[in-house]
């Protein structure tokens, strides 16, 4: 049959099969999940992976027990092992239950140990996805609908090609069992009302809308990726240790600014912003003065904001215990954690940092900044306030007020990003300790 070659030719190419991978079935019970579990028991006569599978139990249906016990009699028939996770999602209506559901399954399923996870989303699965995505008023990345192969999460999807009623006819042939979802037929949740209502006056009119409206998911998503590619290619200019230089960003044109910006963002782990919000962000970035410092709001739920400081954006991370005040002492660990989430590491070099020598057993000591402190890391310079050697530093004042101190004793040894007390510096011939402090590209 066609979906039996197709899911092993797509195997073969998409994973390598040396050394063997193991591949979890994403196991709902349904036509879909059922047709894919049977042509993965038959394409591993023929190829070298091992195959488990998840059913995630929602307890939203009154038959959710049944179908849990339906996957697990299904599974043992094909002797592939399946675990059973019961999730309790919080019941709504409408999108908010549908997209809940769906998030706590896909976070199950990630957090599985696997080398790839396998979804049964078919033809008519990424049609359907492209409509809602641009009834939502998504950009590139939401109208690319579903990868067949998406790296980034290990998930793939061998059957996206294929056209539903396909589907079918296979299990039929193949006489397989499968179980329906009454929610399914629910037209209160989007992708039903698209799936019932509206798919079926396109298809009256246009008989292979869903062939057609998925191949051009396809064009979307190979344009997103020469999006991404230019966004790479333009962040090799504006893009300094993380940080975006708003000169050089609003040297672009406004669309390349923006896919840049956008780009960014995404990397750092933020959700695309709407397009409002985009361009109220990049206006106030641009607009402002040389020596403007702006604040943002990013993401209220976890408080973090977009901020200028010297002609460079900063992401900037808020944290509940900022203020906490920092009182450690460094017993050898190679790293330490601040209390508001920062790291400071400890790397031992040749002839680099503080000299270990002049330890002589003292303990190294790790505090906050208190004010008025002095610091000389330039034999050849007069020591000056630490608040002048920050601001040369261009550091921005957000992270000073963060900035551990290391003292020996009661001297100021290593300022991060400044220096080591001139006085205190390793020779060629002396062992040292440098110190560094990671605040992360969020900081």
């Amino acid at each position: 049959m066609r979906i039996h070659a197709q899911v092993t030719q797509f195997l073969s190419q998409a994973i390598p099969l040396n050394p063997t991978p193991t591949l979890l079935l994403a196991f709902s019970g349904g036509v879909d999940s059922c047709v894919l579990l049977h042509a993965l028991a038959q394409a591993k006569k023929t190829l070298n992976f091992n195959l488990k599978a998840m059913h995630v139990h929602h307890g939203l249906s009154p038959n959710a027990d049944q179908w849990a016990d339906f996957c697990a009699h299904t599974c043992l028939a094909y002797k592939v092992s399946l675990e059973v996770i019961k999730l309790n999602v919080e019941k709504g209506a409408g999108l908010g239950l549908e997209a809940a559901a769906r998030e706590a399954r896909y976070q199950a399923l990630l957090a599985a140990n696997a080398d790839y996870i396998l979804l049964a989303h078919h033809q008519d699965d990424q049609a359907e996805t492209l409509l809602l995505q641009l009834l939502r008023g998504a950009g590139l990345k939401g109208l690319s609908a579903m990868a067949a192969q998406d790296s980034d999460r290990s998930l793939l999807r061998p059957l996206l090609d294929i056209p539903r009623l396909e589907i079918e006819a296979y299990a039929k042939s193949a006489k397989l069992a499968w179980i329906d979802d009454e929610s399914n037929l629910d037209t209160q949740y989007d992708r039903n009302y698209c799936r019932h209502e509206v798919m079926p006056v396109l298809k009256a009119r246009f008989l292979a809308a869903s062939a057609t409206l998925a191949r051009s998911a396809a064009h979307i998503a190979e344009a997103a990726d020469l999006l991404d590619e230019l966004a790479e290619i333009d962040a090799q200019t504006c893009l300094l240790k993380g940080l975006m230089n708003v000169e050089l960003l609003a040297a672009l044109t406004l669309p390349r600014a923006k896919n840049l910006f956008r780009w960014w963002l995404s990397s750092l782990g933020f959700l695309a912003p709407s397009k409002d919000r985009l361009d109220d962000m990049l206006t106030q970035l641009m607009i402002a003065g040389a020596d403007a410092s702006i604040k943002v709001m990013l993401d209220k739920a976890n408080d973090i904001y977009l901020r200028r400081y010297q002609g460079f954006a900063y992401i900037e991370s808020n944290h509940p215990e900022q203020a906490s005040e920092i009182t450690m002492i460094w017993q050898g660990e190679d790293s330490l954690t601040m209390p508001d989430g920062t790291q400071l590491f400890f790397d031992r070099k040749q002839g680099e940092g503080l000299a270990i020598d002049r330890l002589g057993g003292h303990k190294l000591r790790i505090a906050s900044r208190q004010g008025g402190e002095r610091f000389k890391p330039d034999l050849a310079r007069p020591t000056r306030t630490l608040k002048h050697l920050l601001q040369e530093a261009n550091m921005p004042p957000w992270l000073r007020e963060r900035l551990p101190l290391i003292y020996l004793d009661d001297t100021l040894a290593v300022v991060p990003h400044i220096g080591v007390n001139c006085m205190m510096q390793a020779t060629e011939r002396d062992m040292g300790l440098v110190i560094t402090w990671a605040t992360d590209s969020k900081a």
